[in-house]
Formats: C-alpha cells, sequence, structure tokens
C-alpha cells in the first residue's frame, strides 16, 4: 500500500494537508469527500533518501518528549492538539518533521500506536505496545510515565557500562601507540647506534631478540595490519550468521570475569522490560516476544522464547525459565513467587532494581580489576623493551671505563 501526499478544502475554505495510506488516488480522493474535503492535490509520497543510520533521536530528547506529551494528556487536552504543539517547539527538526507525519495520520482517524509504527527507528516495537496498551485501557498518561521512567533506567544502565569502558580504553589505545612508535622508529634508532659501536653480533639475547621483533614487524607491518583488518571484518560477519552469534553471545555470557557482568546485565534488561509491560496490561506472550527480541543476547532470546512456548502449553512461567540455564535461580523463584501471588510486575521491577544495583557494584570492581592489570602487562611490554635497548648502553659504558 502507497503513501499519498494530499492537500484538500474544508466547506469554510480552511487548507488542509496530509499523508494517507491508500491503494490509488481515487480511493485516497474518496476518503477525502468522505470527510466533507474537497481534494485539490493528490500525489504519491516520494521515498526518502536517508544516510544517516540508527534513531534520529537521542533518548534523552525521548524522554523528555513523553514526559511533556503525558502531562499534556493529563491536563485534558486532545491528542491532536498535543502533537501539534509538540512538533512546533522542538529543536530536532527530524523529531518534528515525524511528530507532523503522525499527527496528520491521527487526524485522518488512525489510531496513535499505528502511527507510531510506521517509525521504528524512534518508536521500537515495546513503545508502540505500550502506547496500544494505554489507548485500550484509557491510561496513555500512566503508561507514558512508566516509558519514561524505563527509558531512563535503560540509559542510566548503558551509561553504567560505557564510563566503565572508557578508562580501560584510552589507557589500551595509548600503549598501542606508544608500542607501535618504539618498534618502528625507537628501536631502529638505537639498532643504528649499536651497528657503529661494533654489529649486532655482540649485543645481549635480550636486545637482539627485541631488535629481530622490530625488524619483523617493520617489514610485516601491511600484512599485520591486514591480518587485524581481516580479523575484524570476519568477527562482524560472524556477527550476522546465526551460527556466529550464538557462539559469541554464549562466550559472552560464559568467559570468566567478564560474563558474571554481562549475564547480570541480561537479567537486568529482561527483568525491568518485562516487569513495565506485564505492568501496562500487555499480554504475558505478546510481552515475552517484545523482550525476547529486545534481550540484545541470541542465547537469551532462545531462552526467552522457548519459555513463551512453554506458557503456550500452559505452564508456568518459572519452571521453563529454571530449565533454560540462562537466568539465576533466585531471580526464577522470585518470578514464581509473582506468579503466585498474582504481584508479577511488582515482582520483576524488584528484581531489576536489586540487578541494577548489581551491575553498578559489578562494573566497578571489573574496572578495579582491570586498571592494574592493564598497567602491569603494558608496563612490562613497555619495561623489556627499554631494559633490552639500554643494556648495550651500560656494556658500552663499562668498556669505556674499563679503557
Amino acid at each position: 500500500m502507497a503513501e499519498w501526499v494530499w492537500e484538500a478544502r474544508s466547506r469554510t475554505g480552511e487548507v488542509r494537508k496530509g499523508i494517507m495510506e491508500a491503494d490509488s488516488p481515487d480511493l485516497v480522493n474518496s476518503r477525502l469527500k468522505a470527510q466533507q474535503l474537497s481534494p485539490v492535490k493528490v500525489k504519491k509520497k516520494p521515498k526518502e533518501f536517508n544516510l544517516s543510520f540508527g534513531s534520529p533521536v537521542s533518548e534523552k530528547e525521548l524522554v523528555v518528549f513523553i514526559r511533556q506529551f503525558a502531562t499534556m494528556i493529563d491536563a485534558g487536552l486532545p491528542l491532536v492538539q498535543c502533537l501539534e504543539i509538540l512538533s512546533s517547539q522542538g529543536d530536532n527538526k527530524a523529531f518534528n518533521g515525524v511528530l507532523k507525519e503522525i499527527k496528520a495520520y491521527v487526524e485522518q482517524g488512525g489510531t496513535f500506536s499505528d502511527a507510531l509504527k510506521k517509525h521504528p527507528k524512534i518508536f521500537d516495537s515495546l513503545f508502540v505496545n505500550l502506547v496500544a496498551a494505554g489507548e485500550m485501557g484509557g491510561i496513555l498518561d500512566t503508561i507514558l510515565n512508566r516509558l519514561a521512567i524505563y527509558i531512563e533506567k535503560r540509559v542510566q544502565l548503558k551509561r553504567q557500562v560505557r564510563s566503565a569502558m572508557v578508562y580501560p580504553s584510552a589507557v589500551l589505545g595509548v600503549a598501542v601507540a606508544i608500542i607501535f612508535v618504539m618498534m618502528t622508529w625507537v628501536i631502529p634508532s638505537f639498532r643504528e647506534m649499536f651497528a657503529e659501536f661494533g654489529g649486532e653480533d655482540q649485543l645481549p639475547g635480550l636486545t637482539q631478540t627485541v631488535i629481530a621483533m622490530s625488524e619483523g614487524f617493520v617489514s610485516n607491518v601491511h600484512w599485520i595490519l591486514l591480518s587485524m583488518f581481516g580479523a575484524i571484518a570476519g568477527f562482524t560477519y560472524s556477527r550476522k550468521t546465526n551460527g556466529g552469534r550464538h557462539f559469541w553471545d554464549k562466550l559472552l555470557l560464559t568467559v570468566p570475569i567478564l560474563g558474571p557482568v554481562m549475564r547480570k546485565i541480561a537479567v537486568a534488561r529482561f527483568t525491568r522490560t518485562l516487569g513495565t509491560l506485564l505492568g501496562s496490561g500487555v499480554p504475558i506472550l505478546d510481552a515475552l516476544n517484545i523482550v525476547g527480541k529486545a534481550a540484545g543476547n541470541v542465547i537469551v532470546e532462545d531462552a526467552i522464547l522457548k519459555t513463551s512456548e512453554k506458557i503456550r502449553e500452559g505452564r508456568t512461567m518459572a519452571e521453563p525459565l529454571m530449565e533454560t540455564g540462562v537466568f539465576p535461580s533466585m531471580v526464577v523463584q522470585m518470578i514464581g513467587v509473582g506468579e503466585q501471588t498474582g504481584a508479577m510486575d511488582t515482582m520483576l521491577n524488584k528484581v531489576a532494581d536489586f540487578y541494577e544495583d548489581e551491575v553498578d557494584v559489578a562494573v566497578g570492581a571489573l574496572t578495579s580489576l582491570l586498571e592494574p592489570i592493564m598497567m602491569v602487562v603494558i608496563g612490562g611490554i613497555v619495561g623489556v623493551i627499554l631494559i633490552s635497548m639500554y643494556l648495550p648502553i651500560f656494556d658500552i659504558a663499562g668498556k669505556v671505563r674499563a679503557d
């Protein structure tokens, strides 16, 4: 079904514009006339050429939009008027354009959730389904506030992980740069100086080894860089295959030190998302399907989808979750208690709060552990290179004193 940009006049002469989905322009004209509008222009909406990647709207902007929208809805403003106000006051022109398209769709009789579904880069399936639940239950303002809290907590979780990786990444980058400079410029300069004092055969074994490594690095640097590029390309390609995703995602959850942290992040994301969906009135099978797609790890996604299949067969949620072996027993037991008491969403949110705190502590501990390890390894490499270069100088100085 194509999208058509239309322009029409009302009985009072007011010019109205909008976008409509239809199989033909004749169908658009018929619908406009049914709304007592006189069609002026109907043309097919041109395809947009967009070079941007990902969402054109940041999560911070999205939270501000949700908060403002919820406030207006709670104050009793009509949905179309809310969208009109918000689309005219934001600084993000791309987002303003999207809101105007949503407003036009709603004016034509479409639902707000269906309008959001047309912009998946900004509004994901979780967002759309929560809004749909809010529309059906007449509690859109409550759902929007709950959604804003969810996104804020999701952003906080991402920020914790990213901040923990900034320092190790910076140290590793500087270390690689220093070693590269020493291998390509510093060691060859020392080699030329040693050659002037009597050749390389009389140098200490450590010095000869380091010089040989430097020569091999310089002569094969293009092959080394090509191999690194090939490894990155191979990893990227393997992540796109089903078997590769399973291998890397399983490794990420089981590798020592980092694995437990990633598992806690997965549990926090799962419980927070599922708790928000269930608390908003989304059916459990639909909620599990959405949570599985948003898991970010194919092993966790498979476990959630298997659990969904078992629930469809009539089983409870706790038992299939335990059988997957992905989620800690404490989490599964608390979910079981939530099922028995009928307070599943409350229990899930409590588990999410606990694991988000656990992630904060685990990330801090991981950073504290990585810092000394990296410093020792990098310091050891640089120290060995420096010692190997200064040993011959000490030998030369000793011979000069003896003479």
